[in-house]
Parts: structure tokens; C-alpha cells; sequence
């Protein structure tokens, strides 16, 4: 397991809040649109229950324009 895995959905959008991003649309089935202001970039995440996949999380912060040291910090 590398240091991304094991976040939950609740977790992810804490931290991506705390970085500037805000729900922007509801997508298809149960993923949605988050958007930030200053940098002009979307993602897109899926709002399940369980532990989001390590290769899922790294698409999403790669969509933010994100690096993992950004996000954990």
C-alpha cells in the first residue's frame, strides 16, 4: 500500500476544500464535478462508501493539477 491509499471519500473532499476546490455539479451516477476558482481546474469524484483505490485517487489529484505531497500536507 503507498501513502495515498486507504482515504475515503469524506477525507478527499476535506482536503481538496481545504485547498480550494468546491462542488460545482452532480455527474454521472454518483461522481461529481469539483471545481477551484483560482486555478481554473476541475475533477471529477466518485462518492462511494469504501476506501477510494490508490490509482483512483492519483487520477483525481492529476485532473486538480495536484502533486500527492500537495494533498497530504
Amino acid at each position: 500500500m503507498g501513502r495515498l491509499a486507504g482515504f475515503k471519500y469524506r477525507e478527499i473532499v476535506k482536503r481538496l476544500k481545504q485547498l480550494g476546490f468546491e462542488f460545482d455539479r452532480q455527474a454521472a451516477g454518483s461522481h461529481e464535478i469539483w471545481f477551484n476558482n483560482s486555478t481554473r481546474r476541475y475533477t471529477t469524484i466518485p462518492n462511494h462508501p469504501s476506501d477510494m483505490p490508490e490509482g483512483t485517487l492519483r487520477a483525481i489529484l492529476r485532473q486538480a493539477g495536484l502533486t500527492p505531497e500537495e494533498f497530504l500536507h
